[in-house]
């Protein structure tokens, strides 16, 4: 078994007390990734606070402009002007850049944004449920049905076990939204605290937690809870993301908390969006689906996460 699909059951440790434990050391990492993939050929799902020879690669048409401490952080008019103004949208794109620039806290959704695919769908596909359970999912993205709603009729369509999700992750290892890895290393390395907010499931979000170097007391999403033999018998309905609103109220509980002055949350769907406020600003994410609803009414809306890493270089101690 790969180095990878043993990191996805660690997660599950009912199941992975009987797998041999493995090094997390980078030579032992590098050595099994080349073989660890069989479908995409983006570079997924490398853990970058591993590397210590990583180059941040930004964009080649980007102006850039000085670098700042954070203590004097440019005002979002001049982080705007430093970008083509032309290929960026949204309803307050400098206030957004501005937030970034300065966030203490960022908080990103997990399928579709951190990942390229829907956490959710991906288990269904691997127990012949995928179509009826992506019709859901759409709704719910879309904000078309309220979110426990969409959650209670998926997970029952779907009744996963603690056997079906181990065996998910090890035919199907979650893949990174490229450029991610490269967003979250530089945030960590500014000082900026990042939580993975997710209606997903916390068994299928912990693996790629540990990959970006997100604590797991910084997961904040769904726990689907078994019987003895690790049969399906519900979800958790008190954790704050298994209702429609959830995400505020993650967020709420997280910056009061922490105190923390600064908050921006990334995602791709409705439920992202609802999260400004207590976010000081949302940025809605496109590079997997773009979702008309979130286009209008994010503060910033990207395709990728390379304007994002440059405004946190440019804004480091």
């Amino acid at each position: 078994m790969s180095s990878l699909n043993r990191l996805a059951l660690r997660s599950l440790p009912t199941l992975a007390a009987a797998q041999q434990s493995f090094s997390t050391g980078a030579a032992a990492f590098s050595s099994s990734y080349a073989g660890s993939f069989s479908r995409s050929s983006a570079p997924l799902f490398i853990p970058s606070h591993i590397s210590t020879h990583r180059q941040f690669n930004n964009h080649s048409a980007m102006r850039t402009y000085a670098s700042t401490p954070s203590s004097q952080t440019p005002n979002g008019s001049d982080i705007l002007a430093s970008y083509s103004s032309d290929t960026h949208i949204g309803q307050d794109v400098a206030h957004a850049m501005e937030m970034l620039a300065k966030a203490d806290a960022v908080c990103f959704d997990v399928d579709s944004t951190v990942i390229d695919e829907e956490g959710i769908d991906v288990l269904a596909d691997t127990l012949g449920k995928g179509p009826e359970v992506t019709a859901w999912t759409t709704k719910a993205m879309d904000g078309n049905i309220k979110f426990e709603d969409a959650l209670a009729a998926r997970l029952e369509i779907i009744q996963p076990s603690k056997t079906d999700i181990a065996n998910c992750l090890e035919k199907h290892p979650l893949r990174l939204s490229p450029g991610v890895d490269r967003l979250v290393e530089a945030l960590h390395k500014r000082g900026t605290d990042v939580y993975l907010v997710s209606g997903g499931f916390r068994l299928m979000i912990e693996p790629v937690a540990e990959v970006l170097g997100v604590s797991f007391d910084r997961i904040y999403a769904n726990t689907i809870t078994f019987d003895e033999s690790g049969d399906y018998t519900g979800f958790d309905s008190n954790e704050p993301t298994s209702a429609d609103q959830g995400k505020p109220k993650a967020l709420t509980m997280i910056k009061e908390k922490y105190g923390y002055k600064t908050m921006v949350m990334v995602g791709d769907g409705a439920t992202d969006a609802q999260a400004k406020p207590p976010a000081d600003a949302f940025v809605g994410f496109g590079g997997v689906v773009a979702r008309a609803a979130v286009k209008e009414k994010a503060c910033w809306f990207v395709h990728d996460f390379e304007t994002m890493i440059d405004i946190v270089n440019k804004n480091s101690n």
